[in-house]
């Protein structure tokens, strides 16, 4: 199952985050610094757990600033 998260704030992360530890996530902003970082397993924002999840685990999350491409084949999309 393919699944788009559009916002990688506090919600949008997490959600993607924790989804992503069964599904293929692609998470989608608008600032690519942010793209960039969770790319590199690196947390745009500070908390804990998300970036204890970004750096341990294995996850199938991919973000991009793309949302057309992110949204064409997902099953579900979160905004």
């Amino acid at each position: 199952m393919k699944i788009a998260v559009v916002g990688t704030g506090y919600v949008g992360l997490s959600n993607a985050v924790l989804l992503s530890q069964k599904y293929e996530v692609k998470a989608v902003d608008i600032i690519q610094e942010k793209v960039d970082k969770i790319n590199n397993h690196i947390s745009p924002i500070e908390d804990k757990e998300i970036e204890e999840f970004l750096k341990n685990k294995s996850l199938n999350l991919s973000a991009t600033t793309d949302l057309k491409s992110a949204v064409v084949d997902a099953n579900y999309v979160f905004v």
